[in-house]
């Protein structure tokens, strides 16, 4: 047979790679000589998308080692498999939906991941065929998708991993791995779910930093003093207020206490005492205390921060320490919240909270609203437009002299006008949704990851002693980091690991395997078992 003129590679590698595939080539223990084994699990890509160049790189180097391994007689398996991709999946579908004018909602969930299913069998075999163009030699004969088997899959969509996943959570629940609890995470507006730190970007944005006055309870005063680097005295005057700076003034509803740091001896007087937040209806104006924390900065802005403990990751960890209640301001689309009692009745309870003449459980603290009755319901910009406005014309906000010239006739004119900086700032945005996250304090479930991390961090801490004792063993379970200067960043990583929160609020996806029923004075314990796998679980908030 005559040998064409011209190489075709799109013809050839098809071929080569067919004939790999039929032989058996990549199956597991394909040319095992040997006891040792070798599996590399396959990073699962978005069974939504395509491949892109960090794809390739990554599959490129997993696939000259399971080929080495392979060629060296090792039973070895490349375990491949697609990723449902709750957030992106459901996107795709949403986008469809909003090209006949409908929404997910107009629907039940079954109906809507009905429509999902179809959107993954349109769509799930091109990563599958990208791979096999890459020449990946994955064992396809055990390619998982990680939805395969859930309530209501297709036909064709068999499969025992979904089955794993409760199993899994129900074990690491069981273990104390798995807690449900209220903390700060990152939500999404748009849609409407929490997520990870890892699907936050942060966007450069043009940002505005806003200067207030809180005044001080009471009419009381004191004598604010400025000093530079050598001590010397520039400026001193009598002040009945307290000034912050925020990029967020709508959240100024939801502060729980103004912060200042222990060695600023500016406000050394005034600490203790209490402030008033200078929006809402004058009548009903909360106080809120002054405290000291080590997290504000004496050298940026005036040196005292606002503590909004449920609106601010910093600002929840100062709440914590100082057992400053945390007020949520929003709902699940980032509007101002329009539930509970009336203005005056919260901002009272708020009131004797601050003053030490009531306390509050979190489930009772979550419960009140401080937003003023006018203020409900708004959009978080429009309500951020709203308190500036009403801030300005009480005369509380910070302000400075401008110089203008009258264009008739010269004269320069001095005026006093509101102190807004302009500053460029980092923002936090969905990286799908492409909306700004806002932090919210909300019921989750968690991994506690500081327990997960303990035989990683032991494995390489005893690799490190080994290896200074001349000792070091890999099939001792030792783990070394090369270079070594590099497990100083792993230990520092993993020594300061937060929870992970793995619940999302998503009709695609895994449904977390609790629910909840009337009347349960008690966590119980499963209910059944029903194909090796937890369906129910009762839980009863009250009780934890």
């Amino acid at each position: 047979m005559p040998m064409e003129k011209t190489f075709n590679a799109a013809e050839a590698e098809t071929r080569l790679y067919e004939a790999w595939e039929n032989s058996g080539a990549f199956k597991a223990g394909a040319n095992a000589s040997r006891e040792d084994t070798f599996c590399i699990m396959i990073p699962p890509p978005n069974v939504t998308g395509s491949l892109h160049m960090g794809h390739a790189f990554n599959n490129t180097l997993q696939d000259i080692l399971v080929r080495w391994h392979r060629m060296r007689g090792f039973d070895t398996l490349w375990q491949p498999g697609q990723d449902h991709a709750g957030i992106a999946t459901q996107m795709v579908v949403e986008r469809e939906l909003a090209k006949t004018n409908r929404r997910r909602t107009d629907m039940s969930r079954d109906d809507f991941t009905a429509l999902v299913w179809e959107q993954k069998q349109k769509s799930g075999n091109t990563i599958i065929d990208q791979l096999k163009r890459l020449g990946a030699s994955c064992d396809w004969s055990r390619n998982a998708f990680t939805m395969s088997g859930a309530p209501n899959a297709p036909a064709g969509e068999e499969g025992n991993f979904h089955d794993a996943v409760i199993k899994v959570f129900v074990d690491m629940y069981r273990k104390g791995l798995i807690y449900r609890g209220k903390r700060l995470v990152n939500w999404d507006p748009h849609f409407e779910t929490a997520i990870s730190d890892l699907e936050v970007e942060q966007i450069e944005v043009q940002g505005q930093m806003w200067h207030f006055k809180y005044p001080l309870a009471g009419g009381e005063t004191y004598e604010y003093v400025e000093k530079d680097e050598d001590g010397n005295v520039t400026l001193r005057e009598v002040r009945d207020y307290i000034s912050i700076a925020t990029t967020r003034p709508e959240t100024m509803l939801g502060d729980g206490a103004v912060a200042v740091h222990p060695s600023d001896e500016r406000y050394a007087p005034i600490v203790g005492k209490l402030c008033e937040i200078p929006v809402g209806p004058k009548e009903h104006r909360r106080l809120i205390p002054i405290i000291t924390d080590e997290y504000p900065d004496p050298t940026f802005g005036s040196g005292a921060v606002k503590i909004t403990g449920a609106h601010d990751f910093n600002d929840y960890a100062v709440a914590k320490r100082g057992n400053i209640p945390c007020y949520r301001l929003m709902d699940t689309k980032a509007h101002m919240r329009a539930d509970g009692a009336a203005y005056a009745e919260a901002a009272a309870t708020a009131m004797a909270v601050a003053k030490g003449e009531k306390t509050l459980t979190e489930a009772e603290v979550d419960a009140v609203n401080l937003v003023p009755d006018d203020l409900r319901g708004l959009d978080r910009y429009e309500a951020r437009k709203r308190v500036i406005a009403q801030i300005n014309a009480e005369g509380l906000a910070v302000t400075v002299l401008k110089k203008s010239i009258d264009e008739e006739t010269g004269a320069e004119h001095l005026e006093r006008i509101p102190l807004v900086e302009q500053n460029k700032m980092m923002q936090p945005h969905g990286d799908r949704s492409k909306v700004v996250i806002e932090p919210m304090l909300t019921d989750q479930w968690f991994v506690d990851t500081a327990k997960i991390v303990e035989p990683a961090l032991k494995a390489v801490r005893d690799g490190m002693a080994a290896q200074e004792a001349g000792t070091f063993d890999e099939k001792a379970g030792y783990t070394r980091i090369l270079p070594e200067r590099d497990a100083k960043t792993y230990f520092h990583w993993l020594e300061n690991i937060e929870p992970w929160c793995i619940s999302r609020q998503l009709w695609w996806g895994h449904q977390i395997p609790v629910w909840y029923g009337p009347g349960v004075t008690k966590w119980d314990e499963p209910k059944y078992y029903e194909h090796g796998y937890l369906t129910d679980w009762v839980f009863d908030d009250a009780n934890p």
